[in-house]
């Protein structure tokens, strides 16, 4: 579905804004853990940069850091992500295997959803990431995740069991860890989402 198509709707949609430069990765990781450049900085117990091999041929990214994450500085901790590093065992693979990020590195307050300014601010990091790790394929979890990496209004019932692309990558949508925690009965959608990384994965290595 178009970007014009979906504002003609009414429905606004966000691209991810290219970064100006490109930086070390170490130096990447400085330059995050100083940003001030949205209003989430004020709140913020510490950035969440991400976790794992920089060199991940899988790399997982999320929404944004809740409550565990801005207090440890790692993303996806806490039953949510007891969750996701058990869904990650189901097909073979684990935090030190791949790469986890979110789009956003600071936490928004109440957990609420990214603001649209917000998610400008921070975006560049996110590409960055992915263009030094070069993963095979990613997998966003979470709607908002889904939405942003493929500038599409679509649901989330509407975007998993697919395989779309970001740029040239291969991208599957699945649930969030949180989400399953409230709605367990999707937990076997889940998994067939799961499966189909499995395989797609595989199939490109």
């Amino acid at each position: 579905m178009s970007t014009s198509f979906l504002n003609a709707m009414g429905i606004q949609t966000w691209e991810l804004r290219k970064p100006t430069c490109a930086q070390p990765w170490e130096e990447l990781q400085k330059t995050v853990s100083r940003c001030t450049a949205c209003s989430l900085h004020k709140t913020r117990t510490q950035t969440v940069f991400g976790v794992g091999n920089p060199q991940a041929k899988l790399m997982v990214i999320g929404e944004a850091p809740g409550f565990y994450e801005d207090q440890k500085g790692e993303p996806f901790v806490g039953r949510a992500g007891q969750l996701l590093d058990a869904m990650l065992a189901a097909i073979g693979l684990d935090r030190k295997t791949i790469y986890i990020a979110n789009i956003l590195k600071c936490r928004p307050p109440n957990n609420r959803d990214p603001l649209p300014e917000e998610v400008a601010q921070c975006t560049p990091f996110l590409i960055q990431q992915i263009s030094f790790i070069q993963p095979k394929l990613l997998l966003a979890v979470g709607r908002i995740a889904g939405q942003y990496l493929l500038g599409s209004a679509l649901s989330l019932g509407k975007m998993r069991n697919t395989i779309h692309h970001y740029e040239n990558t291969p991208l599957i949508v699945t649930y969030h860890p949180a989400y399953l925690l409230r709605n367990p009965r999707d937990k076997d959608k889940a998994f067939l989402d799961l499966q189909l990384a499995y395989r797609t994965l595989h199939s490109l290595l």
